[in-house]
């Protein structure tokens, strides 16, 4: 009998041990690859703004998360394509409106403070929108990677560069 209750320690022990490591590992926000800390969690829920936004096509909104010193380069050189604070206000009011329908998700990768003391937040995206075409509405399915520079702006964050 004894051996018998023995024998069941290592079995017993093999079951448990995995149990006992598990709260070693981070937990992640759900739906995300990021650890779930307080900051990352309000940075996620600040961005989560940000998309609602995209979705409602509220140009109000997303010129209230935008910081006055809002710019955008266009990842390139060509400095034609570049927006700041009023340019982006402008594409909101002239091309982004043209958009009948978007649903827009967001999964979010990495989050690094940066130079600015502020953060950058990657992220992949699907865009899913309707725009006119000639008599017809055209839905429109775009995938991709995207940055989000934000900034402390009370208790709340700012978009520096991203939208």
């Amino acid at each position: 009998m004894r051996l018998n209750s023995l024998g069941r320690w290592p079995r017993l022990l093999a079951l448990l041990l995995p149990l006992s490591s598990a709260g070693c590992t981070s937990q992640l926000i759900p739906n995300t690859d990021l650890e779930d800390t307080a900051e990352n969690r309000s940075l996620v829920e600040f961005c989560e703004l940000y998309r609602h936004a995209v979705e409602r096509r509220d140009i109000d909104r997303l010129l209230s998360l935008a910081h006055p010193d809002y710019y955008e380069d266009g990842g390139n050189v060509d400095a034609t394509d570049d927006l700041d604070y009023a340019g982006l206000k402008t594409y909101l009011e002239a091309e982004f409106v043209r958009a009948r329908a978007i649903r827009y998700e967001i999964h979010y990768r990495r989050i690094l403070k940066n130079e600015r003391d502020g953060w950058d937040v990657a992220y992949t995206y699907s865009a899913s929108y309707k725009l006119p075409e000639g008599k017809e509405e055209v839905w429109h399915r775009e995938v991709a990677e995207n940055q989000l520079v934000l900034v402390a702006a009370g208790d709340s964050y700012k978009i520096l560069s991203g939208m």
